[in-house]
C-alpha cells in the first residue's frame, strides 16, 4: 500500500509535464499560422514578432491566442538601439546577454520590441536596418 502511494506524486508530475508540453506545442502551432508568409519571424519567451510587407508586428501569447502589442513601418525606421528590458534608458554593450528590447526610432515614432535573447535581438536589429535601407 505504501509503495503505491509513492507513485502518486510521479503520476501527477507526469500529467503536469504532458499538459505543459501540449500548451507549448499549441503555442508554436498558432505562431506558425500567425507568421505564415512573413519575411522575418521570431517566437521566444517574451512573445512573437514578424516582418511582412515592410511592417513589423509584435505580439504576446495570452489566453490561448496572440494579442498584437504594436506595429512599426520599417520604411520610417531611422535607428535601432539595444536596451535593457526593464531598467534604464542606456543602450546595452556588445557583451550583454539575456533579456532586452529593441528600441525602434522613426519619424515621430519610438517603440520597444521585447526579446528573450540579446544575440538574436542584435541580428534582428541589423536585418531591420538593412531592410529599411533597401526600401529607401
Amino acid at each position: 500500500m505504501s509503495q503505491g502511494l509513492l507513485w502518486i506524486p510521479l503520476l501527477l508530475v507526469f500529467v503536469l509535464l504532458a499538459a505543459l508540453g501540449w500548451l507549448e506545442r499549441r503555442r508554436q502551432t498558432l505562431f506558425r499560422q500567425w507568421s505564415e508568409g512573413s519575411e522575418l519571424a521570431k517566437l521566444d519567451d517574451s512573445g512573437g514578432a514578424q516582418l511582412r510587407d515592410g511592417v513589423l508586428v509584435w505580439c504576446s501569447f495570452e489566453a490561448g491566442q496572440f494579442q498584437d502589442k504594436g506595429r512599426f513601418d520599417i520604411c520610417r525606421l531611422e535607428l535601432v538601439e539595444l536596451m535593457a528590458l526593464a531598467s534604464g534608458e542606456a543602450p546595452l554593450t556588445d557583451e550583454s546577454q539575456g533579456q532586452c528590447r529593441l528600441r525602434l526610432v522613426g519619424k515621430d515614432l519610438q517603440m520597444d520590441v521585447p526579446f528573450a535573447d540579446a544575440d538574436r535581438a542584435r541580428r534582428w536589429g541589423n536585418q531591420l536596418m538593412g531592410r529599411a535601407r533597401c526600401d529607401l
